[in-house]
């Protein structure tokens, strides 16, 4: 169980990270909002995974990917484009609220569903499960927000782009992992 949790938060880190290095400067109220969703999600996703049974996974799992990728593509374009505008605006947008906030948590947890789907079809308890799942990618968020809060001031302006470009290739690395896997 462990290792299914820690493996579901590998995505929820790397764009923990990249929202660190857009950042910058991570308050206490950006930490606690998206590990807070992350962990949320991750925890929710499972039980709707199970609760989805296997009729939805005959439907879901031939684009969940795609959605993945579409998801985290559009926030890492949108902050590449941000990044390569003109100073003078002043406009950032901040990974830990609105609509960013719920398609990046959504995005990083799509898996979860999937793991949920399993365990329904294993039936196998999901509550437990969704607990450790949800509390380690909370964990796992904090510690790449911090990551990348560290790694962001040492190189500067370009770390904007750098995080646009990190959300875009884990949404490729989703999508290539399920269509050279599936």
């Amino acid at each position: 169980m462990l290792g299914i949790a820690f493996g579901l938060a590998m995505d929820a880190f790397s764009v923990a990270v990249a929202a660190g290095l857009l950042l910058g400067k991570v308050t206490l109220r950006q930490s606690f909002r998206l590990s807070f969703h992350f962990g949320l999600f991750q925890f929710f996703m499972p039980i709707l995974g199970w609760v989805g049974g296997v009729t939805v996974e005959r439907h879901i799992s031939a684009y969940d990917h795609w959605l993945a990728f579409f998801l985290l593509g559009y926030v890492g374009g949108k902050m590449v484009w941000e990044s390569l505008q003109s100073e003078d605006k002043g406009f950032k947008t901040d990974p830990t609220r609105g609509v960013n906030l719920m398609v990046l948590s959504i995005a990083t947890s799509i898996d979860a569903f999937a793991v949920g789907l399993s365990f329904g079809l294993l039936r196998v308890s999901v509550f437990q499960p969704a607990v450790v799942i949800g509390i380690i990618a909370a964990v796992m968020t904090l510690l790449g927000l911090q990551l990348g809060r560290r790694a962001g001031h040492l190189l500067g302006r370009w770390m904007e782009t750098m995080g646009g470009l990190v959300l875009i290739a884990i949404g490729a690395k989703i999508l290539v992992e399920h269509l050279l896997g599936g």
